[in-house]
């Protein structure tokens, strides 16, 4: 089984850049002022409890770890609303 993952930029309330299945087993949200700073690090942003997540915290570590959360945020945050 594998897990699934959401990311959630949030633009303003009730508009969002999504990548990732509804349903999913992990979403990780961030609002897009803070994906847009200068030397944006998702581990970082979590720290400081900017970056949200529902989940396994196993899995978020997983995700941060690998990369491919602050790759596929930025491109989220990069996206028009």
């Amino acid at each position: 089984m594998s897990l699934t993952v959401q990311y959630r930029v949030q633009i303003s309330k009730g508009n969002e850049n999504v990548d990732g299945p509804d349903g999913a087993d992990l979403v990780i949200t961030v609002p897009i002022k803070v994906a847009q700073e200068s030397g944006f690090d998702p581990t970082v942003a979590f720290m400081r409890g900017q970056l949200k997540a529902v989940g396994s915290t196993g899995a978020l570590f997983d995700e941060l770890s690998s990369g491919e959360a602050s790759e596929i945020i930025g491109r989220l945050a990069s996206e028009p609303g």
